[in-house]
C-alpha cells in the first residue's frame, strides 16, 4: 500500500495521553458514577463525527461529566482496549472470543452491544460523471484487475484515466472490510493509497477528478436534511449494485433507508465494548448511546439505530445519480 507524501501518523504516548495501569494496586477508590467523573474512550476515526456528536449531547445534559476521545485506527483501538489502557472503545467489529478469553485473564469482564448499522461509501469527484458501479467491478478495482475509469462497465469516461483509490489510513476498518467482503483470498492490490485521515480522504476527492475515495457515510452525511436523500455537497456519492449490469433501478447511494432494507450493499455493524464497572461513567455513556436519545443521533448521522426501531417512508427516486 502507498502512502501520501505528507500523510502524517499520530503516536499517542500512554504515559502522557492515557492513565496507566497499576495491577498490583488493589481497591483503588473510583469517584466518577454513570453521569459525572472523567472517563478516557477510544473510537474508531471512521467513526468520529457521530461520536463527537454523541459526546456533545451527554456531557451537555451531564455537566459533571468529562468524556476525553482518542481517535485511531481500527487496530489500535482494540490495541489500547485489550493493554487496559482504555476501558470504551467503538468499533466495526465485536470483540473476538480470542480477544474476550484475553481481558477475562486480566479480571475483566468485556461487554459489547450493537449500536448502529453503518455504510461504507464510495465518493468520487464532482467532475466525474460516473455514478453507478457494480460490486464485480469494485472487486476487480480493488484487486488491481479493473485501473482506468473506462475500463468499469458503466462508465461514461471514454479515456484511460486511471483510478485513484484512496482510505483513511492502512489499518482502517474501511479496508478490513473491503479485504474481507469484497476482495476475499484475492487481497487488496498494492496501488491503493492511505490518507492520514477520513477528512483528508474527502478533501482529496474533492480536488482529485479522477480519485475514489473509501469513506464511512456519517463523514458525508447531510445532518441538514431530514429526509437523509443527501450527502457533502463537495463531492459525488457512487450508487453500488449487486447486478453485473447496473442500472438506476437496481443501484443504490448509501442512504439509511436503502441500509436498512439491505438493498445497499457495502453494511457492517458498529458495536460498543466495555470492560469498565457497571455504574462508571463508561458505562452511563454506553446506556446514553443506546438509548432514544443516542440513537436519534445516530439516525440524524445517517445511520441506522440498533437498539430502537426505525420507520421507512417510500420517497419518490427522484434524487441525483
Amino acid at each position: 500500500m502507498k502512502l501520501f507524501p505528507k500523510s502524517i501518523y499520530i503516536l499517542f504516548l500512554m504515559s502522557v495521553l492515557i492513565p496507566s495501569c497499576d495491577r498490583n494496586k488493589k481497591n483503588i477508590t473510583r469517584f466518577d458514577t454513570v453521569s459525572s467523573g472523567n472517563t478516557m474512550i477510544v473510537c474508531d476515526e471512521s467513526f468520529a463525527p457521530i461520536i463527537q456528536e454523541e459526546i456533545a449531547v451527554f456531557t451537555g445534559l451531564n455537566r459533571a461529566a468529562y468524556i476525553t476521545p482518542v481517535y485511531t485506527s481500527e487496530k489500535d483501538v482494540f490495541k489500547l482496549l485489550l493493554s487496559d489502557s482504555i476501558r470504551l472503545a467503538i468499533a466495526a467489529r465485536d470483540i473476538s472470543e480470542k480477544e474476550s478469553d484475553y481481558l477475562k485473564g486480566l479480571k475483566l469482564i468485556p461487554r459489547s452491544q450493537r449500536i448502529a448499522l453503518d455504510g461504507i461509501a464510495l465518493i468520487i469527484n464532482r467532475e466525474n460523471p460516473d455514478s453507478l458501479i457494480s460490486l464485480s467491478d469494485l472487486k476487480k478495482i480493488m484487486t488491481g484487475n479493473i485501473k482506468c475509469w473506462n475500463e468499469i462497465q458503466s462508465s461514461k469516461i471514454t479515456k484511460s484515466n486511471r483510478i485513484t483509490v484512496v482510505f483513511d489510513n492502512k489499518s482502517s476498518s474501511n479496508l478490513r472490510f473491503i479485504q474481507d467482503s469484497i476482495c476475499g483470498k484475492i487481497g487488496v492490490s498494492s496501488d491503493i493509497y492511505a490518507a492520514s485521515s477520513s477528512k483528508d480522504v474527502l478533501n482529496f476527492v474533492a480536488k482529485n477528478p479522477y480519485a475514489l475515495g473509501i469513506i464511512g457515510v456519517n463523514w458525508i452525511s447531510n445532518p441538514n436534511d431530514s429526509t437523509k436523500l443527501s450527502f457533502d455537497n463537495s463531492i459525488r456519492v457512487m450508487s453500488v449494485s449487486r447486478s453485473l449490469h447496473p442500472t438506476i433501478e437496481n443501484s443504490f447511494k448509501p442512504f439509511p433507508a436503502f441500509i436498512a432494507t439491505g438493498d445497499y450493499p457495502l453494511t457492517r455493524d458498529v458495536y460498543v465494548i466495555l470492560t469498565d464497572l457497571r455504574g462508571s461513567l463508561s458505562a452511563g455513556f454506553v446506556s446514553f448511546i443506546a438509548g432514544d436519545s443516542g440513537q436519534r443521533i445516530i439516525l440524524k448521522a445517517g445511520l441506522v439505530p440498533a437498539t430502537r426501531p426505525t420507520r421507512l417512508i417510500n420517497l419518490k427516486n427522484d434524487f441525483e445519480y
